[in-house]
């Protein structure tokens, strides 16, 4: 009779589980030291090892001939258990048998010495799915069983278990399995297997698989079913996956403010017959990769991408604003959400969706609001800082507010009202100290847009620095940063070797610009009463 691939490839012994070490090596060492305890709870997503595991334990405390802890799986007691020729080791199912009943038979049953095995062994899968009264009935036996009784619990949902459960259990969670652990297992499988199996392919699986190995290898054995070699699109074509290389057309196509193209990508969607809700999760995970890119300091930690993916991840992060991005994630998810109601049209959703994250003025939700007045007060900023105009020094991402997209007349307003002294003259460039004058002529100095952005960043984190830094201007020069300061008390505060260490890195989340800390200038100037609360001018 054909055995699944997941049920013939199922790990024999604790060595062979792929991707949870930290568990299996306790475990060895406990059988193999008889420190085994009387109750274990395996906590993890669904296909991670759990009740494979748990399977390996019983077998190992029974095993005639433990070898280092691992069951030898040849001996009479291994097999019996293997081929389920013995009632001292039960396997029950929580999720069907949910009431007190079953386990009032489990309380009778464990008064008796085991009939073959030297333990008695109940492994109870999705433990969480048992009612109150159940888990009250197990409670005295779980804290004190019979000797040679063994309970394994299982679950992915460890919050419904109640704490009296949980403390009298020795707790270890099961860890999501990297793509390169699962796809090294694919290989080994096809190998084995006779499948004609790409590495791309393999990649593109385990990462559809979301960290279980049990999905992994369905998915391989659903891909295999034609006989015929397996490659990435095939993958997508039978899983309905589009790829991250659609997803990142679709961010650009957004950055680009090209709603034609948003159009068609969901028309191609549904002319394929691909499923949307697949797409969507895809679409999310892509705007989390962009996120992590923009906002951490080493990414390539906590994203599990290519080099060639992760440049793709950081070109087009450089173009987002982060709030921007925050407000995407946002709508992405909420979107998700509602095209899991019944009835709900899902391309409409989408459509709907992709045209408000084009045009923050479409979102009239908090979110949206909250873009809008990040991307006024990101502009106004650039006028404090001696732009002659918004479009001069900041060209906007999105189609946000009354100042984006050429709106020189409203800039005007701001440039005679809020920043005098340059209306006068012009000047791209505020005057500095004397020491600094000349330097400054010969390199002329442009303002940064994102400095109220790190501005913000450096605050939290350091307090008593941010009187002084709300106070400060920046501006690029061909040799690196120059900040102007108020005050003598300003450049002592911050012309540090630590804040200068910092401030390098708060620049590079907030604008991708890398400079070192001898490239920062600090120069100390009077600021115009004028442009100290801009905001009042409005």
């Amino acid at each position: 009779m054909y055995r699944a691939l997941y049920r013939k490839y199922r790990p024999k012994d604790f060595d062979s589980v792929c991707g949870q070490e930290h568990i299996t090596s306790v475990l060895k060492y406990e059988v193999a030291n008889g420190r085994t305890s009387h109750a274990y709870l395996f906590c993890g997503s669904r296909g991670t090892g759990k009740t494979t595991c748990a399977k390996l334990l019983a077998k190992a405390v029974n095993c005639l001939c433990p070898e280092n802890g691992n069951p030898c799986g040849k001996c009479e007691a291994c097999l019996a258990i293997e081929n389920e020729r013995t009632a001292d080791v039960t396997e029950m199912d929580a999720a069907s048998n949910t009431g007190v009943d079953y386990i009032r038979d489990i309380k009778e049953a464990v008064m008796y010495a085991p009939s073959m095995l030297k333990n008695r062994v109940y492994i109870i899968d999705e433990v969480h799915m048992l009612t109150q009264s159940a888990f009250n009935a197990l409670l005295k036996t779980l804290e004190e069983p019979p000797a040679n009784v063994l309970f394994i619990l299982a679950t992915t949902e460890q919050h419904k278990i109640p704490a009296t459960i949980l403390s009298r259990c020795q707790k270890f969670e099961f860890r999501r399995i990297t793509s390169k652990v699962i796809a090294d297992r694919l290989m080994y499988i096809a190998g084995c297997e006779n499948f004609e199996l790409d590495s791309d392919a393999a990649a593109e699986i385990a990462k559809l698989a979301q960290g279980g190995m049990r999905d992994a290898i369905s998915l391989l054995e659903l891909c295999a079913g034609e006989g015929k070699k397996i490659d990435a699109e095939k993958v997508r074509q039978i899983t309905g996956s589009t790829g991250r290389q659609q997803a990142a057309e679709i961010a650009g196509a957004v950055l680009d403010l090209d709603s034609d193209r948003l159009f068609a990508a969901v028309d191609e969607l549904v002319t394929s017959s691909r499923e949307i809700g697949v797409f969507w999760q895809e679409l999310i995970g892509f705007y989390r990769d962009l996120l992590v890119v923009k906002s951490a300091m080493h990414p390539e930690n906590y994203l599990d991408v290519t080099e060639e993916e992760m440049s793709q991840l950081r070109e087009i992060a450089e173009r987002y604003k982060q709030y921007v991005l925050l407000r995407h994630c946002s709508l992405l998810e909420e979107t998700f959400t509602a095209m899991q109601r019944p009835g709900a049209v899902k391309r409409l959703c989408a459509e709907m969706t992709f045209l408000k994250m084009c045009d923050d003025k479409l979102d009239v939700y908090p979110a949206g609001l909250a873009a809008r007045v990040s991307a006024l007060e990101e502009k106004i900023a650039v006028l404090s800082e001696g732009a002659t105009s918004v479009n001069s020094a900041f060209t906007p991402v999105q189609n946000v507010g009354s100042l984006s997209h050429g709106n020189t007349g409203t800039a005007a307003m701001y440039k005679k009202s809020v920043v005098p002294e340059i209306a006068a003259s012009d000047a791209s460039v505020p005057p500095v100290s004397s020491r600094d004058s000349q330097k400054v002529r010969r390199n002329p100095a442009k303002p940064v847009p994102w400095w109220a952005e790190v501005v913000d960043r450096i605050a939290g984190s350091n307090p008593s620095a941010a009187p002084f830094l709300k106070m400060s201007q920046a501006f690029e020069t061909e040799e690196g940063l120059l900040i102007r300061v108020r005050g003598a008390m300003a450049t002592e505060l911050l012309d540090t070797q630590e804040f200068r260490a910092k401030l390098v890195e708060s620049v590079y989340f907030c604008s991708g610009k890398k400079y070192s800390t001898e490239s920062l200038r600090f120069t100390e100037a009077d600021m115009p009463s004028e442009i100290a609360d801009p905001i009042d001018e409005l």
